[in-house]
């Protein structure tokens, strides 16, 4: 139950009161029961037809991967980054859509870079688009406070505290990535720090390893998860991750015109490339939230109680 559903008004809810029942007439007499008939004889049993043959039994898992499969920087990105609201809808279909968009766009964004050598190489294509992401991120995660508070602002007074309460796994996947990435300023800081005593040097050759074998795969998870999934919205409600991916990518292609985004590509391909993130994006947002007032009767409107 929540503030959208109240006590007393789903299904299994106890109903009444009920008018009195009764009084039920007199039940009888009932006849005498005479005797049971002799029972047999009873013929073999047998022979029994052969079982099997039975399904193998499961494959034992070591230790190490179920360590890895509980503990690992994956498995851990899993619980951290995905929304996880018991009651959330999830719409297969618009996330198949939004999985090509992106690998569409990101293909065009490498086909222009190399055709147009805005790049010397793949690794400097690698480079750019981790750069974006990460930028991508961080107006994230500065806009985030300002769309969900306003969101939570409109609301009404019986579903804002559930709203407001429903933004601590989001809050606390956004925390969970800056202080993640924080610890590689920790690991360039202390890679050249050899006058140390042989066991704080040990120390920090065994915190320069973690960084590398577990922090790193999980931020990159993470990036792209919260990307995917806009900071795990959805577990305050539906409707926001389109509101929110809307508003980000607009911002992002007013900061891809100030810093000059595609600067060697001619006019046409750079308005193209600038203005197909957000149109498209926005595309989808509007496609999904028609889905979800359709299939789904979910509304920006019923979310705020208006």
């Amino acid at each position: 139950m929540n503030a959208w559903n109240p006590p007393g008004s789903g299904p299994g809810q106890p109903q009444g009161p009920y008018p009195p029942q009764g009084p039920y007439p007199p039940q009888g007499p009932y006849p005498p029961q005479g005797g049971y008939p002799p029972q047999g004889p009873y013929l073999p049993q047998g022979p029994y037809p052969p079982q099997g043959p039975y399904p193998p039994a499961p494959a034992r898992v070591g230790l190490g991967r179920r360590l890895w499969s509980t503990v690992g920087p994956i498995a851990v990105g899993r619980r951290v980054f995905r929304p996880s609201r018991p009651d959330r809808v999830e719409d297969e279909t618009v996330g198949r859509i939004q999985k090509i968009r992106t690998a569409v766009g990101l293909a065009a964004v490498v086909g222009v870079m190399l055709a147009y050598r805005l790049v010397d190489s793949a690794e400097g294509v690698a480079s750019d688009r981790g750069k974006q992401a990460w930028l991508s991120i961080c107006v994230l995660a500065a806009t985030f406070p300002v769309v969900v508070g306003g969101f939570i602002a409109m609301a009404r007074p019986p579903v804002r505290r559930e709203l407001l309460r429903r933004t601590a796994k989001p809050i606390g996947s956004l925390v969970a990535l800056f202080a993640a990435m924080a610890t590689f300023p920790f690991a360039v800081l202390t890679a050249s720090q050899w006058t140390l005593t042989p066991a704080v040097k040990a120390a920090v050759i065994f915190g320069n390893v973690l960084i590398f074998l577990w922090v790193l795969p999980f931020v990159v998870y993470g990036v792209a998860m919260s990307l995917v999934h806009v900071f795990r919205t959805a577990d305050i409600h539906e409707v926001v991750p389109p509101l929110l991916a809307t508003v980000l990518v607009w911002e992002m292609a007013v900061l891809d015109v100030v810093n000059g985004a595609y600067e060697g590509a001619p006019f046409i391909v750079r308005v193209v490339f600038v203005l197909g993130a957000p149109v498209s994006v926005t595309a989808v947002a509007l496609w999904e939230l028609r889905r979800l007032r359709t299939l789904h009767a979910l509304t920006i409107r019923g979310a705020l109680m208006r």
